[in-house]
């Protein structure tokens, strides 16, 4: 996995408290796109289920006729400073695969947190999650959409 999308935000907070919201309230500041919705049943709520002894942890989305479509796989969960986690949609088969890695950094009294979107170029550009954009302007759109949803972490985390 080469290619890649990377965005960044300050947020005012610590890097525990960014990252706590990050994945406790995901649900309450994700920002639904619908060139980049997981399933046809999308939007739903999405959800982290932290690591635990019994599993690895993963990223979920609850649909709203109560089911439930598994993102990805928590690969790394270091609260306050790191989460890596696997990323598709429905209809990604066996040979794509891309993953998000967040990186929760102290700036002062701030926390940059960087989002880092990886491994579409596994995904051809006809498939139904690229909508025939090249990877160039495909990533110009991921980039907003993550863009909107940090906007939104920083708009909560500034309200707290």
């Amino acid at each position: 996995m080469t290619s890649r999308v990377v965005v960044s935000i300050r947020v005012p907070c610590s890097p525990i408290q960014a990252f706590e919201v990050f994945t406790d309230e995901i649900g309450e500041w994700w920002s639904d796109n619908e060139l980049f919705r997981f399933t046809p049943r999308s939007p739903g709520k999405l959800a982290f289920e932290p690591p635990s002894d019994a599993s690895h942890g993963r990223l979920v989305e609850q649909l709203p006729n109560g089911k439930i479509f598994e993102i990805g796989p928590i690969r790394v969960w270091h609260p306050g400073e790191r989460l890596v986690v696997g990323w598709r949609q429905a209809t990604f088969g066996p040979e794509h695969a891309t993953e998000v890695e967040v990186r929760f950094e102290p700036v002062g009294s701030h926390t940059r947190v960087t989002v880092e979107h990886r491994g579409w170029d596994t995904v051809p550009q006809d498939h139904l999650a690229r909508h025939t954009f090249p990877l160039t302007i495909f990533y110009q759109r991921q980039g907003e959409q993550w863009r909107a949803g940090l906007e939104h972490l920083r708009n909560k985390l500034s309200q707290d």
